[in-house]
């Protein structure tokens, strides 16, 4: 499934920052730009937009009032010099608010909350097609892998890394256990200890303050496990 992503900044450098960087992320597709927000309106009309990254300071027609200027709008992301306006965009149900000048790492983070919004508002099937839900994560310096969310069995904290296994192979990369668990389907995953994110559908037993998953045992941490074998024997009803 293809994201068509729509900008809208008075400024042509700030435009080819983002543009620049969705370049080579599969999935996303910049079908247009414009640096007058005018031109953005007549161009949403006749247009099918999954997300929006717009700028607040522009002549004519601000960031804010072309929010609420729209019946229906696709998924909003504000990319803006200033923080200050931050709280007013999230009132107008903005998904992320990114300030310039936007770093790649931060920008992948948005893009990972726009597949998981767009994953959840739509039926999922459960094979690998080009509509199954996933996840990019950064494994070096220039490559970007997408992983499925019904390959991932554990996700597991080596402090300031994460290691994810999957059905298909493992992969370090730098982030939070609590930031990544964040951008996962609550309704597929849960958080059993301090160290570990696992993937409720893939558990094969659990036993005293324990979880197997694929011939390996995880600790459910003591402050967890009330609320895991909770989500548990609800999943299994």
């Amino acid at each position: 499934m293809k994201i068509n992503c729509l900008i809208i900044d008075d400024e042509p450098l700030a435009i080819n920052v983002i543009k620049n960087y969705l370049e080579p992320i599969e999935n996303f597709e910049v079908i247009n730009t414009f640096s007058n927000p005018i031109e953005g309106l007549n161009f949403l009309k006749n247009n099918k937009v999954d997300v929006i990254f717009l700028d607040i300071n522009m002549p004519v027609l601000d960031g804010i009032n072309f929010i609420k200027s729209l019946d229906n709008p696709p998924i909003l992301v504000i990319t803006s010099a200033y923080s200050q306006f931050a709280i007013e965009t999230y009132e107008l149900d903005v998904l992320d608010y990114l300030v310039k000048p936007i770093e790649f790492p931060r920008l992948m983070k948005t893009l990972n909350k726009i597949s998981k919004r767009l994953n959840s508002s739509s039926n999922v099937p459960q094979e690998n097609s080009p509509e199954s839900p996933f996840i990019f994560v950064k494994i070096d310096k220039k490559r970007m892998k997408k992983i499925f969310f019904n390959e991932i069995l554990v996700i597991e904290s080596l402090k300031d890394y994460l290691k994810i296994n999957t059905l298909t192979g493992k992969y370090i990369i730098h982030s939070t256990l609590s930031d990544f668990t964040d951008l996962l389907p609550e309704r597929n995953f849960l958080r059993i200890h301090r160290s570990y994110t696992i993937a409720i559908d893939k558990i094969d037993a659990v036993e005293g303050n324990s979880i197997e998953i694929e011939g390996l045992r995880y600790v459910i941490g003591r402050s967890y496990i009330d609320h895991v074998k909770q989500r548990i024997l609800n999943s299994s009803i």
